[in-house]
């Protein structure tokens, strides 16, 4: 885990804190924006979360049309959908307000301004991204640390998976973290968010690509998460925990930025490629057992206990590495089960002769299987998947 380089990329500016929003008027402003492109989904509007963000807007005296057409876990060409009405408009900013296929979506269109290249090539070659507009991305989770990643996760029908295009342009110039905007999220969102994010944490912090950057991110957030993620699910008025969880989210996407997920995400992409779950849901599921499966590893289980030390702020006192890390992933279980977050793939549609095509796209995310310290055969994933099948 001792990489000889590595490096940390960041949005040019992030706010938060009360009333965060209200910079949006000052970095349209700033850069001249005439003409914007404004990113969202029916279901925000719906909960009248982009209302915030159309004032401001209106406020700014520009002008702007609003793109929420699509559904909440896209497929390519879907996302290309929207970006062929978005094209040509002669927009010259993107403001996303949404979660993680909201804000991708729009990562994806100010890239693709462009005739050159479409999703489909970008998904060949991911290289191939060039920034085209500057992007502002408002997250209405606490989560995806979409926000502040260079990635954009698609689905492919064809091969019944999500893959990652990952290209450093096509990260957030800007990002405002208010929490008026997870204020009111329904509780199962706001639960598996925000194990999607404790996932990013410990994660990122485990894996073979670790180091001194990511680490400090990893583990900031994680020790957030941990203490803050019940309460900002179960309490509506818990705005300084929601506001947390924002923050611990987006130090989440740092951490990926500078370091990378590991078997959980690199499990979970077949479960939203094929069966549709929502992907936090499906980290959320495959979380403790692939903690477990990686407690094999006496390096795994040494940064766990690093991790507990760090998270733990209670009166038990451990001593060893193996009672640590075990008690680290008995803590996460707990609050995966406390959080109500589905534990049966079956509820879902999967069924036990799916196992085989399941293992066979989870072993092909090689992207991020390389990251994971303990490595994964055929036969591990298979027993992986049957715990939650």
């Amino acid at each position: 885990m001792s990489l000889e380089k590595y490096s940390l990329k960041l949005p040019k500016a992030v706010y938060s804190g009360k009333n965060s929003l209200e910079n949006i008027q000052d970095i349209l402003k700033s850069r001249g924006a005439a003409k914007v492109a404004a990113f969202t989904d029916k279901g925000i509007r719906k909960l009248g979360l982009f209302d915030l963000v159309e004032e401001e807007l209106k406020k700014a005296n520009i002008e702007y049309d609003i793109y929420d057409d699509f559904p909440v876990e896209p497929g390519y060409q879907e996302v290309q959908h929207v970006i062929d009405q978005f094209k040509g408009k002669g927009y010259d900013f993107v403001v996303a307000c949404g979660g993680g296929s909201v804000l991708d979506t729009a990562k994806l269109a100010s890239v693709l301004v462009t005739d050159e290249y479409g999703v489909k090539e970008l998904l060949d070659d991911p290289k191939r991204a060039k920034k085209c507009l500057e992007i502002l991305s408002i997250p209405t989770t606490a989560g995806t640390g979409a926000e502040c990643t260079p990635n954009a996760i698609v689905g492919v029908p064809e091969k019944e998976v999500k893959i990652g295009i990952v290209n450093d342009n096509m990260m957030s110039d800007y990002v405002i973290l208010d929490a008026r905007l997870i204020e009111n999220l329904p509780r199962a969102i706001a639960a598996t968010t925000g194990v999607d994010a404790m996932c990013h944490c410990i994660e990122c912090y485990t894996s073979n690509k670790a180091n001194a950057f990511s680490d400090t991110f990893a583990l900031r957030g994680f020790d957030i998460i941990m203490n803050n993620i019940e309460k900002a699910c179960n309490d509506k008025d818990a705005l300084t925990e929601k506001n947390n969880m924002q923050i611990a989210a987006f130090y989440g996407g740092v951490a990926i930025t500078a370091s990378g997920t590991t078997a959980v995400h690199a499990l979970s992409y077949p479960l939203g490629g094929k069966y549709h779950i929502p992907h936090g849901t499906a980290n959320a599921m495959l979380l403790i057992s692939v903690m477990k499966f990686n407690a094999g590893d006496a390096d795994f289980r040494r940064r766990l206990a690093e991790a507990w030390d760090t998270a733990y702020h209670g009166e038990r006192r451990l001593e060893t590495i193996d009672e640590k890390s075990a008690a680290l992933i008995s803590w996460m279980e707990e609050i995966v089960k406390n959080l109500n977050i589905p534990s049966d793939l079956k509820e879902f549609g999967v069924r036990a002769e799916d196992l085989e095509g399941l293992v066979a796209s989870g072993l092909q995310q090689k992207r991020l299987l390389v990251n994971n310290m303990r490595e994964v055969t055929a036969e591990d994933a298979r027993r992986i998947y049957l715990e939650v099948i």
